[in-house]
C-alpha cells in the first residue's frame, strides 16, 4: 500500500476538510433555522417542497456512501455485471415508487409517516410493526454510513476508524439537530450537485491513471468464467435478484423515502422520482465500476475488507487535489443519507410514539414533539456509533434489511388499495412472514428434502408477487395478475429443487409470498370494507393545521358493511371501492 502512504492526508488537512464540509452545511442549516420551530416543518417541511429540492433530496438520500461501497464490492465480486445489477435495479425501484406514492398521498395528504397512516387504517399493532421495522432499518443504515465514514478517514489520515466514526457522527448531528427534515433536504441539494460533479471527474481519472483500457486486456486472465460473463447466472442469483426484491421493499417500507413522498408537492411526485432514478443509476453504476477495475488490476483491499476498495483505489491513483474532492464526495454521500435517517427516526418517535401512542393526536404538544425529535437524534447517533464498532459488511446489511422489509410490502400496499384488508390480517401476515424468513435466511432449519421443496415453491410464488407488484402500480390489478401468474409458471421448472440453495434470495422471496398468502386468505372472505376517506380525517398536521377528528377504536378498522371487492385483489391506483 505504498501509494496509500504517499497520498495520505495529514491530520490538519482532514480536520480542515471536515470543518469546511460540516461547517458549510451547518451555516446553510442555520440560515433556515427558526426561533420557534414548527413540529410539522421539522418532520415534512409543510408538505410543500418544490421539484429541484425534492428531486435532489431523493437522489442524495438513495445515493449513500454505503451504496457506493456496496456497488464497488459487487463489481469486485461478480465482475462487470455486478454494478449493473446493483445500480440498475436500485434505480428502477425509485421509478416504481411514484405510482404507489401518488395513491398514498391521495388518501393521506397530510401524513408524516407510513406508520401513522397504518394507525389510521388499522390501529396500533400495524403501526408499531411498521414503525419498529423502520427504527431497526434506519439504525442499520445510520450505522453503515458511519462505518463508511470511519473507513474513509482511517485510510486517508492518521486518525483511527473509531475517531473517524465520531467525527462523521458529530458533523451530521451538528447541522441536522435544530431544523430536522428541512435542514436535511436543503443540504441534500448542495451535496448531490457536488457528488455528481465529483463522480464525473474522479471515476474517469482513476480509470485512465490505471492505464485503461489496457488494464482490462492484461487483467482478463484474473477473472473466473462467471466474473467475465456479463450475463452471469451467479451474479444474477446472488446479487441481482436479491437486490430487486430487497430494493422494492426499501421503496415501500423505508421512512426516509416516505418522508420525502409526504413532503414534496403532490403534483411533483412523478418528475421527482423519475429524475432521482436517472441520477442514482448513473452515479452508483459509475462508482461501482471502480470495483470492476480493481478486480482486473488484481487489487487487494486493505485487510481484506471490501469496504476499503474505493478509498484504497482513490488513494492509489488520485493526486492530492482530486483526493480531497473524493473525500468530500464520500463524506457528502454518507451525510446526505445519515441526516435522512436521523430525520426519519425523529419523525417516527414524534408522530407515531409520542403523537399517537403517548399523548394522543388531539393532546400532543408540538413543543414537546420537537424535544422528543431532538432527543431521538442524539440517542440514535450514539447507538449507531456504538454499533459501527462491529464493522459489519455493508452489502450484507443492505440486502438483509431489504429482505426483512419484504414481509411488509404486500400488506402495506394492499392496505392502500383493497378495502377488505383488516388490522388482524396485516399483523398476522407480517409476523408469519418473519417467522418463515428468519429460519430460511440464516439456515436455522435444514432445507434439504421435502422442506426444501416447500421453501422453493413459496419462493417461486414470491417471484410472482414481486413482479406482479411492480406491474400493478403502473397497469393495475389485471395486468399484475397476468404477469405474476406467468412469472410463477415460467420460473417454477427451473427454480423448484434448487432455489433454496440461494439463502439470501430465497429468504426474501419467501417473506413476500407468505405475507401475501396469509394477508389474502384472511381478507378475501371479509364482507366489510374500509372507508378510505377516514384516513385523511385521522391524519393531519400537529401545528394548527387539520387535526384528526377521530381515531380507530380497538378492533375498528373503519369498516363499512358490504364494501369490498369480490375477487380479493387490490384495485388499480385511484380506486377505493370496486
Amino acid at each position: 500500500m505504498e501509494g496509500l502512504e504517499t497520498a495520505r492526508f495529514s491530520a490538519l488537512v482532514v480536520v480542515g476538510l471536515l470543518v469546511l464540509f460540516y461547517g458549510g452545511t451547518f451555516l446553510i442549516s442555520a440560515r433556515i433555522g427558526k426561533k420557534e420551530e414548527n413540529a410539522d416543518g421539522y418532520m415534512t417541511a409543510g408538505h410543500n417542497i418544490g421539484f429541484g429540492i425534492s428531486a435532489a433530496s431523493m437522489t442524495a438520500t438513495w445515493i449513500w456512501a454505503s451504496s457506493m461501497y456496496a456497488s464497488a464490492t459487487s463489481g469486485y465480486t461478480y465482475g462487470i455485471s455486478g454494478p449493473i445489477h446493483y445500480g440498475l435495479w436500485g434505480a428502477l425501484m425509485i421509478l416504481f415508487i411514484y405510482p404507489f406514492g401518488k395513491r398514498i398521498r391521495a388518501v393521506a395528504p397530510k401524513a408524516h409517516t407510513l406508520a401513522e397512516v397504518m394507525y389510521a387504517r388499522h390501529g396500533r399493532s400495524s403501526q408499531l410493526l411498521l414503525a419498529g421495522s423502520n427504527i431497526v432499518g434506519s439504525l442499520i443504515s445510520l450505522m453503515s454510513n458511519f462505518i463508511a465514514g470511519g473507513v474513509l478517514i482511517s485510510m486517508l489520515s492518521p486518525f483511527t476508524f473509531t475517531q473517524g466514526v465520531f467525527a462523521v457522527a458529530a458533523g451530521v448531528l451538528l447541522y441536522t439537530l435544530w431544523s430536522g427534515f428541512r435542514a436535511s433536504v436543503l443540504t441534500d441539494f448542495v451535496q448531490v450537485v457536488a457528488m455528481l460533479g465529483a463522480v464525473a471527474v474522479i471515476v474517469p481519472f482513476i480509470f485512465f491513471a490505471a492505464d485503461f483500457p489496457a488494464a482490462f486486456e492484461t487483467g482478463a486472465g484474473r477473472l473466473t468464467p462467471e466474473q467475465g460473463d456479463f450475463f452471469s447466472s451467479t451474479a444474477f442469483m446472488e446479487q441481482g435478484a436479491p437486490y430487486i426484491a430487497a430494493v422494492l421493499a426499501y421503496a415501500i417500507g423505508n421512512q426516509t423515502i416516505a418522508q420525502r413522498l409526504f413532503a414534496v408537492k403532490e403534483n411533483l411526485i412523478k418528475p421527482t422520482f423519475v429524475t432521482a432514478t436517472v441520477g442514482y443509476g448513473a452515479m452508483v453504476i459509475g462508482v461501482g465500476m471502480l470495483g470492476v477495475l480493481a478486480l482486473y488490476l488484481g487489487y487487494e483491499p486493505a485487510g481484506g475488507d471490501m469496504n476499503n476498495i474505493i478509498p484504497g483505489m482513490a488513494a492509489d491513483y488520485l493526486p492530492p487535489v482530486l483526493l480531497a474532492v473524493f473525500f468530500i464526495m464520500i463524506v457528502g454521500a454518507l451525510s446526505s443519507t445519515a441526516d435522512s435517517d436521523l430525520s426519519a427516526l425523529s419523525s417516527i418517535m414524534m408522530a407515531d410514539v409520542y403523537g399517537q401512542n403517548v399523548a394522543g393526536k388531539e393532546k400532543a404538544n408540538p413543543r414537546t414533539m420537537l424535544l422528543v425529535g431532538r432527543i431521538t437524534m442524539v440517542v440514535a447517533t450514539a447507538a449507531a456509533v456504538a454499533f459501527a464498532s462491529l464493522r459489519l459488511n455493508i452489502l450484507d446489511l443492505l440486502v438483509f434489511v431489504g429482505a426483512l422489509w419484504g414481509a411488509l410490502v404486500f400488506p402495506v400496499l394492499a392496505s392502500f388499495y383493497w378495502d377488505k384488508v383488516s388490522g388482524k390480517a396485516f399483523t398476522t401476515s407480517v409476523l408469519a412472514a418473519l417467522a418463515v424468513f428468519l429460519p430460511v435466511r440464516f439456515s436455522w432449519i435444514s432445507v434439504d428434502g421435502a422442506f426444501g421443496i416447500v421453501v422453493d415453491v413459496l419462493a417461486v410464488l414470491g417471484v410472482g408477487v414481486v413482479l406482479g407488484l411492480m406491474v400493478f402500480g403502473f397497469f393495475g390489478a389485471r395486468a399484475a395478475k397476468v404477469v405474476g401468474a406467468a412469472a410463477v409458471v415460467v420460473s417454477a421448472p427451473f427454480a423448484v429443487g434448487s432455489l433454496h440453495e440461494y439463502a439470501t434470495l430465497c429468504g426474501s422471496l419467501v417473506a413476500y409470498s407468505v405475507s401475501t398468502l396469509v394477508c389474502w386468505a384472511m381478507s378475501v372472505r371479509r364482507r366489510e370494507g374500509f372507508d378510505f376517506s377516514l384516513i385523511a380525517r385521522r391524519t393531519g398536521d400537529f401545528d394548527g393545521g387539520p387535526r384528526a377528528a377521530e381515531a380507530p377504536a380497538a378492533g375498528d378498522d373503519g369498516a363499512v358493511p358490504g364494501r369490498g371487492g369480490a375477487d380479493g385483489a387490490p384495485e388499480p391506483a385511484g380506486t377505493t371501492t370496486p
